[in-house]
């Protein structure tokens, strides 16, 4: 049985339009994902729709076979699933130390609540020489990184990331992939979703290619990569430049 299963999945926004089609993804325990596709292709869409922000007009989201539709983000964050969108929605006149806490909300044993945020500093050593400093006046790819920590606070099973390189200088985007290589080493299934479509895919063990609010193509990130087709349609410019 499947981690995560995304099964004939429709949502959209409001009373707009259908942004996802009838999409269905399957997410397995221990592989990393990178979904790819062009702009309005429903990337974020679907991510926003397992974590319980958008409830589907039609399908399934199950979790370890159990059907997960219509859950809240709270319950979603209780079983396991930790979403991280592109606003990194720090408290920016807080410390380092008492963000991350905040991730930790659900950890009553206090014991392990700081178990856990040693964890997290030795994942991401700046952290713990900044543990005092207020978030606000942190660099962009420190303040990622403080969103990625808070994110491990609940020792999740999956963690979705939306956009994780968006807005940082290249140097700085690749430590930020460094670390969520090393999730897997936690055991942490990671699911990404990034601009920048050639180094996501650089960087995870499959890729899901959305179109059109439907699933187009998936196959191991290299041989996407590859692929001169998908290369065309879908990666673009990026194959040269590295940006989509």
């Amino acid at each position: 049985m499947a981690l995560l299963e995304v099964e004939d999945v429709v949502a959209g926004y409001g009373a707009g339009p259908d942004i996802l089609t009838g999409l269905s993804v399957t997410i397995e325990e221990g592989t990393s994902y990178c979904i790819v596709g062009p702009n309005g292709a429903g990337k974020s869409t679907l991510l926003r729709a397992i974590a319980g922000f958008l409830k589907p007009r039609a399908g399934e989201v199950r979790l370890d076979g159990v059907l997960m539709n219509g859950s809240r983000p709270d319950q979603m964050l209780a079983a396991g699933i930790c979403f991280v969108p592109q606003d990194a929605s720090l408290f920016p006149m807080m410390t380092v130390r008492e963000n991350l806490a905040m991730g930790g909300y659900l950890v009553n044993d206090r014991a392990l609540l700081r178990q856990r945020m040693d964890m997290v500093y030795e994942t991401f050593p700046i952290l713990a020489e900044r543990r005092g400093q207020n978030a606000g006046t942190l660099s962009g790819g420190e303040q990622q990184m403080v969103t990625l920590g808070r994110a491990l606070m609940i020792e999740p099973r999956v963690v979705m990331i939306d956009e994780p390189s968006l807005g940082l200088a290249p140097m700085i985007a690749d430590q930020i992939f460094e670390k969520i290589r090393g999730f897997g080493a936690l055991g942490i299934t990671v699911v990404l979703v990034e601009q920048n479509a050639v180094k996501g895919l650089e960087n995870v063990d499959w890729g899901i290619v959305l179109d059109l609010g439907s699933k187009d193509f998936e196959g191991p990130a290299d041989g996407i990569l590859a692929d001169p087709r998908i290369r065309e349609l879908y990666l673009g410019k990026t194959m040269s430049k590295g940006m989509t």
